[in-house]
């Protein structure tokens, strides 16, 4: 049976048309999915909304006593003993720190020898028993005295008189913080170019100018990180000043602890917060330090927390109008 001569012409496609291709300004690149990295960014962001849930509702945290405690004269004043024995601690035991990692890198053997035999020895004993040590000396010497070497003493001092509760805090943190911080401007020192110390003494400049003015400035690169991390320590560590009687910003709250037995959780949170905020503070002046140092190594400093915020804003937007542009 023969086929309509139309049918035939039925069955042979039609040729495709050819649709002219998209502006290069219109092609978009899809980005690479990531379902794995979405995943993990779920579960903690639910990991952090049940932790913050849980701060907020527990009554058994206070809140209310938190209010009252924060700002008392009596936690502030324990905040300002803290403040100034880290302080003071934070510069003497950086001074003797330099000062040892000098002894260190000196070409006297005597001097190599006590300056390792004191980082070993300060490193290896706890601080909470070189304060009470030091809380105790005074059973051991009496009185200490200025004068001639194994010979007649100019001038006594009775000792229980000057090591007031301030003094042997200080001084404990200033011994024990000398030791970690030698290790760190040593480190700090050794990272500098050995060719800067080659041409500032094919210059004939002399070497304390050099240290002063070349090889230093460019170690605190190195150590301002390192040793803003033996910093922060050191602030965490004044709470074991309580041991020897010195009411700091841990003492007075545990002090405010045992008066008040009900508020021993709000209390705690007090403290918490306020070692993050002195912390916070350290971290904030070490980025800037650590910005301020970088010019003579980088082109470009590094951008503020503040422009970086800008930038990403100003990102958001322009892809926020591309995307409504499409």
């Amino acid at each position: 049976m023969s086929e309509p001569p139309g049918a035939a012409l039925s069955l042979v496609e039609a040729p495709p048309v050819e649709r002219p291709p998209r502006p290069l300004s219109a092609q978009r690149v899809q980005p690479l999915r990531k379902p794995g990295r979405w995943i993990i960014t779920a579960v903690v962001l639910v990991v952090v909304a049940q932790i913050l849930h849980g701060l907020v509702t527990n009554p058994f945290y206070q809140w209310d006593r938190f209010r009252y405690w924060f700002l008392r004269p009596t936690v502030l004043d324990g905040l300002l003993v803290t403040l100034e024995v880290a302080a003071l601690g934070a510069a003497l035991g950086l001074v003797g720190g330099i000062l040892l990692a000098l002894g260190r890198l000196s070409g006297s053997p005597v001097l190599r020898a006590v300056s390792w035999t004191y980082t070993w020895l300060f490193r290896s004993v706890p601080l909470i028993v070189v304060l009470i040590f030091l809380y105790n000396f005074s059973a051991l010497y009496k009185t200490l005295s200025l004068g001639v070497p194994f010979g007649p003493a100019f001038v006594s001092f009775d000792e229980s008189k000057l090591a007031t509760d301030v003094a042997i805090a200080v001084i404990g943190l200033s011994l024990n913080e000398a030791a970690y911080a030698a290790e760190v401007v040593r480190g700090g020192i050794l990272s500098v170019d050995q060719g800067q110390h080659e041409a500032a003494a094919a210059l004939g400049l002399p070497r304390v100018y050099r240290f002063r003015r070349i090889v230093f400035p460019q170690a605190l690169r190195s150590i301002t990180p390192n040793y803003v991390n033996q910093l922060i320590g050191l602030i965490k560590s004044t709470s074991l000043v309580f041991y020897v009687s010195l009411l700091d910003l841990f003492g007075t709250v545990q002090s405010m602890g045992n008066t008040y037995p009900g508020d021993v959780v709000p209390l705690l949170m007090v403290a918490t917060v306020w070692y993050l905020l002195l912390t916070s503070a350290v971290s904030v002046v070490q980025y800037y330090v650590e910005r301020h140092y970088a010019r003579g190594a980088t082109r470009t400093l590094p951008p503020t927390p503040l422009t970086r915020a800008r930038a990403g804003l100003a990102d958001l937007r322009a892809r926020l109008r591309r995307e409504a542009a499409v």
